[in-house]
């Protein structure tokens, strides 16, 4: 899984954080410096690679079990090798999608979106509501980081506080 940003124009993103459940099954492929590694042997302090800043330094990771309205993204569909193999993800979490999506359905040459937004029924379809094991990446501020080849939003933290009580969570 490598990046696809060399050389390109990010132009501006605002990420905001989701107000429902959002984040990453067990198995997932996360990208960071230190190679690729599956979400659930991530660390606080371990440098995930994002597109907006470079690298951030993970400050928690939360583990949920819950149900929740899932959509599968199959490989591809978001660009070439972009997911790298079919996806799923609760339709809450944000996806960065710079393709001709962004401009169809938000005017934009980029947007973040709920996954839910994105569905057409062939490509990306609701796969209606699962039990999931979700992993939620936090960081001192929101960035876009790299999980399966997808670039997905991550929550953000509103105050030092708050992340002081979300890394004892």
């Amino acid at each position: 899984m490598t990046p696809k940003t060399a050389g390109r124009d990010h132009g501006q993103m605002t990420l905001e954080a989701p107000l429902e459940p959002a984040g990453v099954l067990s198995g997932s492929i996360i990208l960071t410096l230190d190679g690729e590694i599956p979400v659930e042997h991530l660390l606080p302090g371990d440098r995930i690679i994002t597109r907006d800043s470079g690298t951030a330094v993970l400050t928690s990771v939360h583990r949920h079990v819950m149900r929740v309205r899932a959509v599968r993204i199959m490989a591809g569909s978001l660009g070439d090798t972009r997911p790298d193999r079919d996806v799923v993800l609760p339709e809450g979490q944000q996806v960065l999608v710079r393709d001709w999506r962004a401009q169809a359905l938000f005017g934009l040459r980029q947007a973040v979106a709920p996954a839910r937004a994105l569905i057409d029924g062939e490509f990306i379809v609701s796969e209606g509501l699962q039990t999931m094991t979700l992993f939620e990446l936090r960081f001192d501020t929101p960035h876009v980081f790299y999980a399966d080849g997808l670039e997905l939003a991550s929550p953000a933290i509103t105050s030092r506080q708050d992340a002081k009580a979300q890394g004892a969570a």
